[in-house]
């Protein structure tokens, strides 16, 4: 990220951890990519003089410094996750604060998915000017196979599940469902990333970089979404990208991710048949995915930022 005398053509205000991280950090990233690839001047945490928008997420950011760069002059444009207190399961006021800085600071609202925009008007937050741009991953990563995938020809079907939080909303009601009853000579799942239960017939491994994680990805067949009220799961974008139908629950913004590729259930005991329903219209399922183009979210991000 860089700056050219006094000026930059973004701000960003983010603390980016590194990875393996959650969907916040790897978008922010990747949208911050395509930007200096496009040969934008981007800096972060910091709003010099001549610099004249500053895209601002979530309430991942020091608050206090922003307070201090903030000016006239400076078009502030929040990206808002959430609402945070419906994923995570409890209120801690984290929604309440978000909606008093995007009142404070805010000229434009970014919200990832049509389900968040209403969730956020239905509690009663009423955000600046907001606009639907939903996520997209980085394709330099997470990208189809190269070569024809294995068919299915009576193997088993090979599911994979991430979450790098290990709050149980995340779906682990649903895993535990399903480890009690797996049958490995039909299904071999894997689950990536932080767990709060162990499993006995599914298959665990820890977080891994994205690169890793792609790679594997592309060794599987379909993913499994079980999270709750989950608003853009990068997770479940990636691995639409890695050309992954889905297995996913019907509630946050999964069905809005994925449309036709895919298979919804609702309560943890509909999953097994719904994994069957997926293994027999794999192909079907896998034909229909659609994933927004990281140039194209970049190109509505522009769009707000310059408006």
């Amino acid at each position: 990220m860089r700056a050219r005398r006094g000026a930059a053509d973004f701000a960003v205000f983010h603390e980016l951890v590194p990875p393996p991280t959650g969907g916040g950090h790897q978008f922010v990233r990747a949208l911050v990519g395509e930007l200096e690839r496009r040969g934008f001047a981007v800096e972060l945490n910091r709003i010099s003089g001549g610099t004249p928008v500053c895209l601002f997420n979530s309430f991942n950011f020091d608050l206090r410094r922003l307070r201090r760069f903030a000016r006239a002059g400076c078009r502030m444009v929040h990206r808002v996750d959430g609402p945070i207190g419906a994923y995570r399961g409890y209120d801690d006021g984290t929604d309440r604060r978000v909606a008093a800085i995007n009142a404070e600071l805010a000229a434009a609202t970014v919200l990832q998915s049509r389900y968040s925009l209403e969730r956020h008007h239905e509690l009663g937050y009423e955000l600046r000017d907001p606009i639907v741009i939903g996520n997209a991953p980085d394709p330099a990563l997470f990208h189809p196979p190269s070569g024809e995938r294995e068919p299915l020809d009576g193997r088993p079907l090979r599911l994979v599940a991430t979450s790098w939080s290990d709050n149980r909303r995340k779906g682990f009601d649903a895993l535990e469902a399903l480890d009690r009853t797996l049958d490995p000579e039909r299904v071999e799942l894997t689950f990536v990333g932080r767990s709060p239960v162990r499993f006995d017939r599914i298959r665990m491994l820890p977080p891994v970089p994205s690169t890793e994680l792609a790679e594997l990805l592309r060794r599987h067949d379909a993913y499994l979404a079980a999270s709750l009220d989950d608003p853009c799961s990068n997770a479940l974008l990636e691995a639409l990208a890695c050309e992954l139908p889905a297995v996913y629950r019907r509630s946050g913004g999964h069905p809005e991710l994925v449309g036709e590729a895919g298979v919804a259930f609702d309560e943890p005991e509909e999953l097994p048949a719904a994994i069957e329903c997926l293994a027999a219209g794999l192909e079907g399922y896998r034909a229909a995915i659609r994933v927004p183009a990281l140039a194209d979210v970049a190109d509505r991000y522009l769009e707000v930022l310059r408006a």
